[in-house]
Protein backbone atom coordinates (compact mmCIF):
# COMPACT_ATOMS: atom_id res chain seq x y z
CA UNK A 1 0.00 0.00 0.00
CA UNK A 2 1.25 3.29 -1.06
CA UNK A 3 1.20 6.33 0.92
CA UNK A 4 0.56 8.76 -2.10
CA UNK A 5 -0.33 8.89 -5.57
CA UNK A 6 0.98 9.05 -8.72
CA UNK A 7 -1.11 12.40 -9.42
CA UNK A 8 0.53 13.34 -5.45
CA UNK A 9 3.89 13.61 -7.17
CA UNK A 10 2.71 14.65 -10.62
CA UNK A 11 1.24 17.84 -9.00
CA UNK A 12 4.48 18.79 -7.00
CA UNK A 13 7.02 18.03 -9.77
CA UNK A 14 8.27 20.94 -12.09
CA UNK A 15 7.96 18.74 -15.71
CA UNK A 16 5.11 16.40 -16.42
CA UNK A 17 6.55 12.25 -16.38
CA UNK A 18 6.38 10.14 -19.22
CA UNK A 19 4.05 6.75 -19.29
CA UNK A 20 6.78 4.93 -18.25
CA UNK A 21 7.69 6.96 -15.52
CA UNK A 22 4.65 6.92 -14.09
CA UNK A 23 4.56 3.17 -13.97
CA UNK A 24 7.82 3.73 -12.49
CA UNK A 25 6.88 6.26 -10.24
CA UNK A 26 3.88 3.53 -8.75
CA UNK A 27 6.50 0.86 -8.07
CA UNK A 28 8.56 3.23 -6.33
CA UNK A 29 5.61 4.96 -4.12
CA UNK A 30 5.38 1.10 -2.96
CA UNK A 31 8.76 0.83 -2.10
CA UNK A 32 9.07 4.12 -0.15
CA UNK A 33 5.75 2.93 2.08
CA UNK A 34 7.66 -0.42 3.40
CA UNK A 35 10.92 1.76 3.91
CA UNK A 36 8.73 4.83 5.87
CA UNK A 37 6.67 1.47 7.81
CA UNK A 38 10.15 -0.06 8.78
CA UNK A 39 11.15 3.32 10.24
CA UNK A 40 8.27 5.02 11.49
CA UNK A 41 5.30 3.05 10.95
CA UNK A 42 3.27 5.47 13.30
CA UNK A 43 4.13 8.32 11.71
CA UNK A 44 0.70 10.82 10.54
CA UNK A 45 -0.63 9.97 7.48
CA UNK A 46 0.03 13.74 6.11
CA UNK A 47 3.82 13.35 6.78
CA UNK A 48 4.03 9.66 5.09
CA UNK A 49 2.72 11.34 1.90
CA UNK A 50 4.54 14.21 1.96
CA UNK A 51 7.95 11.90 2.44
CA UNK A 52 6.84 9.63 -0.24
CA UNK A 53 6.20 12.53 -2.77
CA UNK A 54 9.81 13.71 -2.08
CA UNK A 55 11.73 10.41 -1.57
CA UNK A 56 10.12 9.77 -5.48
CA UNK A 57 10.48 13.26 -6.56
CA UNK A 58 14.27 12.57 -5.68
CA UNK A 59 14.74 9.05 -7.60
CA UNK A 60 13.31 10.12 -10.66
CA UNK A 61 14.59 13.74 -11.04
CA UNK A 62 12.91 16.87 -10.85
CA UNK A 63 13.65 17.81 -14.21
CA UNK A 64 15.71 21.00 -13.66
CA UNK A 65 18.05 22.04 -16.57
CA UNK A 66 20.64 23.29 -13.85
CA UNK A 67 22.71 19.87 -14.16
CA UNK A 68 22.54 19.65 -10.41
CA UNK A 69 20.68 16.12 -9.31
CA UNK A 70 17.82 17.06 -6.83
CA UNK A 71 18.74 15.95 -3.20
CA UNK A 72 22.44 16.64 -3.77
CA UNK A 73 23.75 19.15 -0.70
CA UNK A 74 26.93 20.35 -2.57
CA UNK A 75 27.68 20.44 -6.49
CA UNK A 76 31.16 21.67 -8.19
CA UNK A 77 31.34 22.39 -11.75
CA UNK A 78 34.26 23.43 -14.25
CA UNK A 79 34.57 24.51 -17.79
CA UNK A 80 37.02 23.65 -20.27
CA UNK A 81 38.52 20.75 -17.91
CA UNK A 82 35.10 19.30 -18.22
CA UNK A 83 34.75 18.12 -14.40
CA UNK A 84 31.41 17.92 -12.59
CA UNK A 85 30.69 16.45 -8.99
CA UNK A 86 28.01 16.08 -6.50
CA UNK A 87 27.65 15.43 -2.68
CA UNK A 88 24.98 13.74 -1.36
CA UNK A 89 24.04 13.84 2.48
CA UNK A 90 22.37 10.35 2.10
CA UNK A 91 21.90 8.00 -0.42
CA UNK A 92 22.58 8.64 -3.85
CA UNK A 93 20.51 10.02 -7.42
CA UNK A 94 17.50 7.34 -8.33
CA UNK A 95 17.76 6.13 -4.86
CA UNK A 96 14.90 5.82 -2.15
CA UNK A 97 16.30 7.51 1.10
CA UNK A 98 15.12 9.37 3.88
CA UNK A 99 16.56 12.59 4.34
CA UNK A 100 17.31 14.59 7.47
CA UNK A 101 14.09 16.70 6.77
CA UNK A 102 12.06 13.33 6.16
CA UNK A 103 13.30 11.73 9.08
CA UNK A 104 12.29 14.98 11.15
CA UNK A 105 9.07 14.89 10.18
CA UNK A 106 8.34 11.41 10.42
CA UNK A 107 9.72 11.88 14.03
CA UNK A 108 12.93 9.75 13.71
CA UNK A 109 16.35 10.23 13.28
CA UNK A 110 18.91 12.76 15.52
CA UNK A 111 17.63 11.48 18.68
CA UNK A 112 20.05 12.39 21.68
CA UNK A 113 19.49 10.03 24.62
CA UNK A 114 21.62 8.38 27.72
CA UNK A 115 21.13 5.06 29.47
CA UNK A 116 23.27 4.06 32.13
CA UNK A 117 23.53 0.18 33.27
CA UNK A 118 24.53 1.15 36.67
CA UNK A 119 21.37 2.57 37.61
CA UNK A 120 19.23 -1.12 37.14
CA UNK A 121 22.34 -2.20 39.57
CA UNK A 122 21.60 0.61 42.19
CA UNK A 123 18.28 0.98 42.60
CA UNK A 124 18.35 3.79 45.42
CA UNK A 125 20.20 6.04 43.32
CA UNK A 126 17.26 6.68 40.72
CA UNK A 127 14.70 7.62 44.10
CA UNK A 128 17.24 9.43 45.78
Amino acid sequence: MAYASVEDVQRRMTRTLSEDEEDVCESLLEDAAVLIDAFAANAEADKKLVVSCRMVMRALGDGSDDGVPMGATQASQSALGYSQSWTFSAGSTGELYLSKLEKQLLGIGNKIGVNNPLLKLVPEAVSG
